[in-house]
C-alpha cells in the first residue's frame, strides 16, 4: 500500500469517525450544526497541514536525489575524461 492512499484512508477515517461521533450524540440540532462546521474546520486544517509536510518532504528528497545525481555525473566524467587522457 503507497504511503499516499494510506495518508488519504487515514484522513477520511478520522472525518467519517467525527462526524459520526457527533451526529449520535444527544444535543440540539445548532449545536450539531455548530460541531460538524469545527469538524470540518479542523479536518481542513490538518489536510492542509498534512499536505504542506508531504511537499516539504518531498522537496527534501528531491534535493537530495538532485545533488546524488550531480555528484554520480562528476565522477562518471572524471572517469571517462581519464580513460581519454591517461597520462594526466
Amino acid at each position: 500500500m503507497s504511503a499516499g492512499k494510506f495518508l488519504a484512508g487515514f484522513i477520511v477515517g478520522g472525518i467519517v469517525g467525527s462526524v459520526v461521533g457527533i451526529l449520535l450524540a444527544p444535543q440540539s440540532g445548532e449545536e450539531t450544526r455548530q460541531k460538524l462546521k469545527n469538524a470540518s474546520f479542523e479536518a481542513k486544517e490538518k489536510a492542509q497541514n498534512t499536505m504542506r509536510n508531504i511537499q516539504e518532504k518531498a522537496g527534501e528528497i528531491m534535493t537530495d536525489v538532485q545533488r546524488k545525481g550531480d555528484e554520480i555525473m562528476d565522477k562518471l566524467q572524471d572517469t571517462i575524461n581519464r580513460q581519454k587522457n591517461p597520462e594526466a
